[in-house]
């Protein structure tokens, strides 16, 4: 499909990390990608500080360290999580996850998202391959076995042998290809910052499931970490309007002072909390990647790692059918894809949407069950040694 501007092998829409990662994953291959981006170019380039810390699998740090990426974050950027704890309302008790015994290794590393971002970013642009074209939308798409039509915000047409969507979890890319999806708004928002403290992190996060409140806390450089606080969305907008030092006190008692005194570090940024299945993956001539085809909740912290293993399969086979001179849209090679994705996925999606569902519940039953749970899993070796052996692979 080569010999016009508007014409590409592949369009992916969607100049998140999933996105530009995918098309960095392409560079061995001589297809010719156009990335499509809602966000100015200036704005792709330049991330800001967004409040989100993404904690890294070491599945996750080698492909990034594949493409290039890794080595391009500074150093004073990648936090290593030497453990976490798991509380449950007033109870001192804690479920405790830790590196093996003798190992110095960290379970994971924390990294800010803006800076794994920019590093993509530049990778991508450097690549002959690819093609950024930036503050567009698509506004139609069509697709069938012959290939994609994409229309953009500007009436620029493009044509493409594979169209990849992986712009959200609300993808409008996928609502025009006609692939449904399971949405699940959780009328809860998150709200995010770093905060400097007194008390020392030691490198272990912390989630607490409080009553009518779950707070995180990710420790980042020595005396600073970032907390999370999921609240109904009213409440998070209520605390989000606070000034500074109001903000700040509301904070220390909803922490009940586990960090000692705290002052801001950050700019303070709220999400709202939605969780998305795709009801498939792939349709003629397209694939779903990324948030776009499944939207984890942040409580287990594995969406990115999940997004990121997901388009590292479809590039590996989109490469190997290159190889073999095959069709990179070949319906039973994005069909393989699919299952890879559903097999992998699907056990600790359900599995966090249940954990979600029992420690966010007020009613006593589920107080006291989520509690015997903690006690539970804690006195159960391989429970705790396979989710931190999953977080180190």
């Amino acid at each position: 499909m080569a010999g016009s501007d508007d014409s590409f092998d592949i369009v992916i829409v969607g100049g998140g990390p999933v996105g530009l990662s995918f098309a960095a994953s392409l560079a061995q291959s001589e297809l010719k990608v156009a990335v499509v981006e809602q966000q100015s170019l200036e704005r792709l380039a330049n991330p800001a500080f967004d409040g989100r810390e993404i904690a890294l699998t070491y599945a996750s740090i080698r492909i990034l360290r594949e493409l290039g990426a890794w080595d391009a974050i500074p150093a004073s950027d990648k936090s290593p999580l030497q453990g976490a704890r798991v509380l449950n309302g007033s109870s001192p008790f804690a479920l405790c996850f830790d590196s093996p015994s003798g190992s110095r290794e960290p379970l994971g590393v924390l990294v800010p998202n803006c800076r794994i971002r920019d590093a993509l970013f530049k990778i991508v642009r450097l690549q002959d391959h690819a093609q950024l074209l930036c503050g567009h939308s698509v506004v139609d798409a069509t697709n069938s076995h012959k290939g994609a039509v994409i229309t953009l915000s500007d009436g620029r047409r493009l044509t493409a042998r594979l169209l990849v969507a992986a712009d959200s979890r609300l993808s409008a890319t996928r609502d025009l290809l006609g692939i449904g999806a399971g949405i699940n708004r959780l009328a809860n928002s998150m709200l995010i910052c770093r905060v400097r403290h007194e008390r020392v992190h030691h490198q272990i996060a912390v989630e607490w499931f409080d009553h009518y409140q779950t707070i995180a806390m990710l420790p980042l450089t020595e005396g600073v970490s970032s907390l999370l606080l999921t609240l109904p969305s009213n409440e998070a907008d209520r605390l989000l309007a606070f000034d500074d030092d109001l903000f700040l006190t509301e904070l220390t008692n909803r922490c009940r002072e586990r960090l000692g005194k705290m002052s801001l570090a950050s700019t303070r940024h709220s999400y709202p909390l939605v969780t998305t299945w795709a009801h498939k993956f792939w349709a003629p001539s397209a694939a779903l990647i990324g948030d776009a085809a499944i939207g984890m909740h942040p409580v287990t912290a594995h969406g990115f790692n999940i997004g990121l293993s997901g388009q590292k399969q479809l590039a590996h086979k989109i490469l190997a059918a290159c190889r073999e001179r095959r069709d990179i849209a070949d319906p039973d090679m994005l069909q393989k894809y699919e299952s890879w994705l559903r097999l992998s996925a699907a056990p600790l999606y359900h599995a966090t949407n249940i954990l979600v569902g029992l420690y966010s519940g007020e009613h006593p039953a589920a107080r006291l069950a989520r509690h015997a749970g903690l006690r539970f899993a804690q006195y159960l070796p391989f429970v705790r040694h396979g989710i931190s052996a999953m977080l180190r692979r």
